[in-house]
């Protein structure tokens, strides 16, 4: 019982820790794409209007554009 419950502390501290690591790693998109200094709400904004597109007729085409400009930032670095 005892191994049981630290197994499964284990496995918890591992999904934080993992979930932490995607939320870093959003942030740093956020940084990347120049938008630290916009509101939370603009981003939020941002964000959901894009879900909405790729959630449209022509998801695929946005989505490969933005795949595009985002391959090129990366390419950027810093």
């Amino acid at each position: 019982m005892w191994r049981n419950q630290i197994q499964m502390r284990r496995v918890a501290d591992s999904e934080r820790r993992l979930d932490t690591r995607h939320k870093i790693q959003l942030g740093g998109l956020v940084i990347k794409a120049g938008l630290a200094v916009e509101e939370p709400a603009v981003i939020l904004g941002l964000l959901t209007a894009a879900k909405r597109v790729l959630s449209g007729q022509h998801a695929a085409d946005s989505r490969r554009r933005w795949k595009e400009l985002g391959d090129k930032a990366f390419g950027q670095g810093g």
